[in-house]
């Protein structure tokens, strides 16, 4: 029988590996507050890498709102929504977020992931049948694998297998059909097609649910989302407050009120977290706000990535298609996309390698995202940057 000793060897043994291969994920610090510049090790770097989509991190009327609420409500919730850790501004919030994304209601959970996860248990069982894209977000695949319901995949974003699997689920004797997606397929910087997607559900009798993290605040009129961005309707919505509503953290679902009252009833990560704190939630309200009305900063944020996108793909890079403000610079080698972070960290630029198992062998890359509040000499700035870090690791 292994004891004690021998789990700790294998779990180094395990991690050593992870770093021979290249793939050891290294956090680094940041001192201060996350914005389009950070300071790191002492260093002020150009932040090209956060989900701060519309620079509202260190917002000060967020700051402000959040500030506001923890004097007029506390610091924490110290319990569960159904014990007593419900306040009226928890409700409020549902409610504005519902009223946003065009809902009936909403309900919030700590983290998207979260969401994710408790959103399919309760709601389909052995008898139905949920069709998943292939490179849908790991929350989404693990909230699918502690259900019950009939598991089916699509590759991504390819309407002629959906429509495959669609047709195997009804002919299977499915109850209840669901196609999930991300809005965003995050990675890649990729649009789900939703206009195809919601199409195809409609002609099988399938709901069609959509993991909006990467969109909501600044895709489609006053940021409503991708399907706002397409003049279509998804019948249940994820989302979070912790990218573009704010960056804290929160996540939610919104949907028609059977969905979220029974969520309420049976989601068990609601069920057994605590309430998101106050400030959270006041800084989320004053967020709904801002964004609602942003259309200054979100016509930066496209004309941003439209200049960002420009400048690498004159420079060289091998970049992927796409309108989003996630811009991926394809380098293929885990190694490679480490040693180029590397070098532009010293040439003042804070980026991050994506390797396996976050993204297939062979596709590690560094994810550039944009933010409203670059300035145009910030992307000189990075650009250049960019541009002397490919020559000296060989990329260009």
């Amino acid at each position: 029988m292994a004891d004690k000793a021998a789990f700790l060897t294998h779990l180094s043994t395990t991690l050593a590996g992870i770093d021979a291969e290249g793939l050891f994920k290294r956090e680094r610090l940041i001192g201060g507050a996350q914005g389009t510049r950070v300071t790191m090790a002492g260093r002020e770097m150009l932040n090209l890498c956060a989900n701060n989509y519309l620079g509202l991190a260190d917002d000060p009327r967020l700051v402000a709102a959040a500030t506001q609420a923890m004097a007029d409500h506390g610091y924490g919730m110290a319990s569960v929504r159904f014990i007593c850790g419900t306040q009226d501004l928890h409700r409020r919030l549902e409610q504005r977020l519902a009223a946003y994304l065009g809902s009936e209601d909403s309900i919030l959970f700590a983290a998207c992931f979260d969401a994710n996860g408790g959103l399919f248990e309760p709601l389909l069982g052995p008898e139905d049948a949920i069709i998943s894209d292939s490179l849908n977000h790991a929350s989404i695949i693990d909230g699918i694998r502690l259900c019950k319901a009939r598991r089916y995949r699509y590759a991504n974003s390819d309407m002629a297998d959906l429509e495959t699997q669609l047709r195997t689920a009804r002919a299977d004797g499915a109850r209840f059909l669901m196609v999930a997606t991300d809005g965003v397929f995050s990675m890649d910087g990729y649009l789900a097609r939703l206009p195809d997607i919601t199409a195809l559900a409609d002609r099988y009798g399938a709901l069609v649910m959509v993991d909006d993290c990467h969109a909501t605040g600044f895709m489609g009129p006053q940021g409503r989302g991708t399907p706002a961005h397409f003049g279509v309707r998804a019948d249940i919505l994820t989302g979070t407050l912790g990218k573009a509503l704010g960056g804290a953290l929160g996540g939610y679902v919104a949907g028609p009120q059977p969905v979220i009252d029974l969520l309420r009833q049976r989601a068990r990560p609601y069920l057994f977290s605590n309430a998101l704190p106050p400030a959270v939630v006041g800084a989320g309200l004053a967020a709904l706000d801002i964004v609602e009305a942003a259309d200054d900063l979100r016509a930066r944020l496209f004309d941003n990535a439209a200049y960002w996108r420009a400048g690498l793909a004159d420079a060289g890079f091998t970049l992927l298609p796409g309108e989003h403000p996630i811009i991926p610079v394809m380098l293929g080698e885990a190694a490679l996309a480490q040693r180029m972070a590397a070098d532009l960290a010293l040439r003042g630029v804070h980026v991050a390698g994506f390797f396996f198992p976050v993204v297939p062998r062979g596709g590690a890359r560094i994810r550039t995202q944009m933010n409203a509040r670059l300035t145009r000499d910030d992307l000189d700035f990075g650009l250049a940057a960019f541009r002397a870090a490919g020559k000296a690791v060989g990329v260009i």
